[in-house]
């Protein structure tokens, strides 16, 4: 790991759903033992109101977050970078571990539709988290 708290990238095109969900859960279960961070390949200007009554749902507040812009130095910082759906929009920095998540986007879903993929993220970030802090082998 680069750092004493291992860093985790969540990337995706937009920045406004998926990726602000699997960041608001690392940083519910990591805490102050992660570090992370969300953007987008070509941000859009809002959150997806119904990814942040899904979460709200779960008593992860992601309301006052906004999509990012990809930074070079986040891609360079990052032990673990998590693409959902972004395929070659997305930029490779080599030497770090990717992981793939391929999820539903859940721009215009419903909001029992974005349940479902909150859920599915949920479980991969609580075993990533597990994973790099030694939770679970």
């Amino acid at each position: 790991m680069s750092s004493q708290h291992p860093e985790i990238l969540f990337l995706c095109v937009h920045n406004a759903g998926r990726s602000q969900m699997a960041a608001g859960f690392a940083r519910e279960i990591g805490g102050e033992r992660v570090v992370v961070h969300s953007a987008g390949s070509a941000p859009g200007e809002t959150l997806n109101s119904a990814v942040v009554e899904a979460m709200r749902e779960k008593g992860v507040d992601i309301s006052n977050e906004s999509p990012q812009k990809l930074t070079d130095e986040m891609g360079r910082s990052a032990d673990v970078i998590v693409t959902m759906g972004c395929g070659d929009a997305c930029p490779v920095y080599l030497g770090k571990r990717y992981l793939d998540w391929e999820l539903t986007d859940p721009s215009g879903k419903d909001l029992d539709e974005v349940r479902s993929i909150r859920d599915d993220i949920e479980e991969r970030v609580r075993n990533l988290v597990g994973e790099l802090l030694g939770l679970r082998s």
